[in-house]
């Protein structure tokens, strides 16, 4: 099992409606066959501790069941679609890929 949890920092001028429409990009990734589990995440405001960064605006976080299907997903046309209408959005990724 793989799983493959992606931060994004959007642009400080971004609008609500462009947060919308980021977020429906993330979705659209469920449409990839060989992610077994998606979940779309934003920051717990009521955690308050030193160690939890909440800073991120968008936590994605894929399960995949090898690093064959990972493979996959890097390179799969809706992954790549997300990629280019949405890099627009974002200042920052940070991806944490663990077995």
């Amino acid at each position: 099992m793989i799983a493959h949890h992606v931060l994004f920092w959007l642009k400080a001028d971004t609008t609500d409606e462009q947060k919308a429409s980021f977020r429906k990009g993330l979705q659209s990734l469920q449409d990839i066959e060989v992610i077994k589990t998606l979940h779309i995440g934003t920051p717990v405001p009521s955690i308050d501790r030193a160690v939890v960064d909440t800073t991120y605006t968008f936590s994605l976080v894929l399960f995949f069941e090898d690093l064959a299907a990972h493979d996959v997903y890097q390179v799969h046309p809706v992954h790549k679609a997300f990629l280019d209408e949405n890099r627009v959005y974002f200042d920052r990724v940070v991806i944490y890929d663990a077995e």
